[in-house]
């Protein structure tokens, strides 16, 4: 079976982080390898508070599963700190397996995961290095200064990242979800019905299955269409979990 190393922080509630990634690679097929970067206070509603883990214990996490373990793909979600990010840089350029980053710098309920130097650092190191990036429409405006999100993927495109993918189901501007993809200056548009609801791990949710899609050999484009595909169909059978947003339901077995 093809394996996963997820490179995540712990969400308590089981809806979004590590949780989602071992999930969401479970049901793509593959098997999820965990190193954790950072603790949280968290539920279904929002991230309280964050603890990151120290670099030098994310390093050992990785180091040990690379000795022990074969290693198809890397997703990479909310790192805890800027020491993480050269780590993290360093891995990639060892492994030389494809590599997906959700650049998570907010939770869905509002609160910061990741402060600004971190994303400065993500952007500017780990993301040319990564196969996708899967930042959704705030992440997307945050980091390209762009206000359009066909806009903001060319833009962070053109910073050398092989494929971007903004996802726009965070929008309400109309009756579809458009997501953009942009890959060597192409853009494309996914268009697909908008769920009228927000999600607990979606993003997160998302960014594996491209991964695990990618450890099981697709090539990119045609691992974003599987995974946004997927997701779509877990989102509208949603899992409740507590009293705050529901989470896709990664577990469903007939899934595209």
């Amino acid at each position: 079976m093809p394996q996963v190393l997820c490179i995540a922080g712990h969400d308590p509630s089981g809806g979004a982080g590590i949780h989602a990634d071992i999930e969401a690679c479970r049901a793509s097929g593959t098997h999820a390898l965990g190193a954790l970067t950072a603790l949280t206070l968290q539920d279904t509603d929002n991230v309280h508070a964050v603890q990151p883990l120290d670099a030098d214990w994310l390093d050992a996490q990785i180091r040990h599963l690379a000795a022990d373990c074969r290693i198809d793909a890397v997703k990479f979600g909310v790192l805890g700190s800027v020491e993480q990010v050269p780590v993290c840089v360093r891995w990639v350029r060892e492994l030389g397996v494809p590599t997906v980053l959700d650049p998570v710098l907010r939770a869905g309920g509002g609160a910061e995961l990741a402060a600004q130097p971190v994303a400065v650092a993500m952007l500017e190191q780990l993301a040319p290095l990564c196969t996708v990036i899967t930042p959704n429409a705030a992440e997307a405006r945050l980091l390209s200064g762009e206000d359009r999100l066909d806009a903001a993927a060319a833009v962070l495109g053109a910073r050398g990242i092989a494929h971007v993918l903004v996802t726009g189901g965070d929008e309400r501007d109309d009756a579809e979800s458009t997501d953009w993809h942009w890959h060597d200056g192409t853009l494309r548009p996914i268009r697909r019905t908008r769920i009228a609801q927000d999600y607990h791990g979606a993003g997160c949710t998302l960014a594996s299955t491209i991964a695990a899609l990618l450890a099981r050999g697709d090539a990119p484009a045609a691992a974003i269409d599987g995974a946004t595909a997927r997701v779509h169909a877990w989102l509208q059978r949603p899992k409740v979990i507590g009293r705050g947003r529901p989470s896709p339901a990664r577990d469903c077995g007939d899934t595209p």
